[in-house]
Protein backbone atom coordinates (compact mmCIF):
# COMPACT_ATOMS: atom_id res chain seq x y z
CA UNK A 1 0.00 0.00 0.00
CA UNK A 2 1.23 3.47 -0.86
CA UNK A 3 0.78 6.29 1.66
CA UNK A 4 0.57 9.85 0.37
CA UNK A 5 0.52 12.64 2.94
CA UNK A 6 -1.63 15.73 2.54
CA UNK A 7 -0.06 18.96 3.74
CA UNK A 8 -1.21 22.55 4.00
CA UNK A 9 0.33 25.76 5.32
CA UNK A 10 -3.15 26.89 6.39
CA UNK A 11 -3.09 24.73 9.54
CA UNK A 12 -0.60 24.46 12.40
CA UNK A 13 2.07 21.81 11.92
CA UNK A 14 1.38 18.54 13.74
CA UNK A 15 2.76 18.45 17.28
CA UNK A 16 4.30 15.02 16.77
CA UNK A 17 5.53 12.58 14.15
CA UNK A 18 2.28 12.29 12.20
CA UNK A 19 0.64 13.78 9.11
CA UNK A 20 -2.44 15.99 9.02
CA UNK A 21 -3.93 13.52 6.54
CA UNK A 22 -2.82 10.46 4.62
CA UNK A 23 -4.28 8.59 1.67
CA UNK A 24 -4.19 4.82 2.09
CA UNK A 25 -5.49 3.02 -0.97
CA UNK A 26 -8.75 4.84 -1.78
CA UNK A 27 -9.42 6.31 1.67
CA UNK A 28 -8.26 9.58 3.22
CA UNK A 29 -7.53 9.41 6.95
CA UNK A 30 -7.45 12.79 8.67
CA UNK A 31 -5.67 12.86 12.02
CA UNK A 32 -7.48 14.05 15.11
CA UNK A 33 -7.89 17.80 15.21
CA UNK A 34 -8.26 19.96 18.30
CA UNK A 35 -9.42 23.58 18.23
CA UNK A 36 -6.13 25.22 17.33
CA UNK A 37 -6.12 28.74 15.95
CA UNK A 38 -4.48 28.33 12.52
CA UNK A 39 -2.60 31.63 12.92
CA UNK A 40 -1.05 30.93 16.33
CA UNK A 41 -1.24 27.16 16.76
CA UNK A 42 -2.69 27.72 20.23
CA UNK A 43 -5.91 26.21 21.51
CA UNK A 44 -8.76 28.71 21.22
CA UNK A 45 -10.71 29.85 24.27
CA UNK A 46 -14.21 28.51 24.49
CA UNK A 47 -16.53 25.71 25.48
CA UNK A 48 -17.09 22.43 23.67
CA UNK A 49 -19.42 24.04 21.11
CA UNK A 50 -16.96 26.78 20.19
CA UNK A 51 -14.10 24.30 20.03
CA UNK A 52 -16.16 22.03 17.78
CA UNK A 53 -16.79 24.97 15.40
CA UNK A 54 -13.03 25.62 15.15
CA UNK A 55 -12.24 21.93 14.65
CA UNK A 56 -14.75 21.63 11.82
CA UNK A 57 -13.31 24.77 10.20
CA UNK A 58 -9.83 23.24 10.46
CA UNK A 59 -11.07 19.90 9.10
CA UNK A 60 -12.63 21.76 6.16
CA UNK A 61 -9.21 23.27 5.36
CA UNK A 62 -7.47 19.89 5.64
CA UNK A 63 -10.08 18.26 3.39
CA UNK A 64 -9.83 21.06 0.82
CA UNK A 65 -6.07 20.44 0.59
CA UNK A 66 -7.01 16.94 -0.60
CA UNK A 67 -9.77 18.14 -2.93
CA UNK A 68 -12.48 16.91 -0.55
CA UNK A 69 -15.15 18.42 1.72
CA UNK A 70 -17.28 17.45 4.72
CA UNK A 71 -19.81 15.87 2.36
CA UNK A 72 -17.20 13.24 1.46
CA UNK A 73 -16.71 12.09 5.08
CA UNK A 74 -17.85 8.52 5.76
CA UNK A 75 -16.74 8.09 9.40
CA UNK A 76 -16.17 10.47 12.31
CA UNK A 77 -14.49 9.86 15.65
CA UNK A 78 -15.30 12.35 18.43
CA UNK A 79 -13.43 12.41 21.73
CA UNK A 80 -14.79 14.47 24.66
CA UNK A 81 -13.15 15.11 28.02
CA UNK A 82 -16.60 15.70 29.53
CA UNK A 83 -19.70 13.97 28.16
CA UNK A 84 -21.73 16.91 29.48
CA UNK A 85 -20.48 18.70 26.34
CA UNK A 86 -22.13 16.13 24.06
CA UNK A 87 -25.21 18.25 23.31
CA UNK A 88 -23.14 21.32 22.40
CA UNK A 89 -20.85 19.26 20.15
CA UNK A 90 -23.83 17.49 18.57
CA UNK A 91 -25.60 20.79 17.84
CA UNK A 92 -22.57 22.19 15.99
CA UNK A 93 -21.93 18.85 14.28
CA UNK A 94 -25.53 18.77 13.01
CA UNK A 95 -25.08 22.16 11.33
CA UNK A 96 -21.99 21.02 9.40
CA UNK A 97 -22.96 17.52 8.26
CA UNK A 98 -26.04 16.59 6.23
CA UNK A 99 -28.02 13.39 5.70
CA UNK A 100 -27.06 10.74 5.05
CA UNK A 101 -24.76 11.44 8.00
CA UNK A 102 -21.36 9.78 8.35
CA UNK A 103 -21.01 6.87 10.77
CA UNK A 104 -19.83 8.27 14.11
CA UNK A 105 -18.41 7.17 17.43
CA UNK A 106 -18.25 9.50 20.44
CA UNK A 107 -15.95 8.50 23.27
CA UNK A 108 -15.33 10.05 26.68
CA UNK A 109 -11.61 10.38 27.43
CA UNK A 110 -9.55 11.55 30.41
CA UNK A 111 -7.53 14.22 28.58
CA UNK A 112 -6.69 15.57 25.12
CA UNK A 113 -3.70 17.42 23.62
CA UNK A 114 -3.28 21.08 24.59
CA UNK A 115 -6.02 20.70 27.23
CA UNK A 116 -8.74 20.56 24.56
CA UNK A 117 -12.33 19.68 25.43
CA UNK A 118 -12.93 17.88 22.12
CA UNK A 119 -10.94 16.21 19.33
CA UNK A 120 -12.33 14.96 16.02
CA UNK A 121 -10.86 12.70 13.34
CA UNK A 122 -12.44 11.65 10.05
CA UNK A 123 -12.20 9.09 7.25
CA UNK A 124 -13.10 10.13 3.72
CA UNK A 125 -13.94 7.98 0.72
Amino acid sequence: MTRNAITTDELPAPVGPFSVAVYGDNLLFVSGQVAQDPATGKLIDGDTGRQTEQILANLTVALAAAGKNLGDVVRVGVYLTDMAGFAAMNDVYGRHFTAPYPARTTIGVAALPLGAAVEIDVVVA
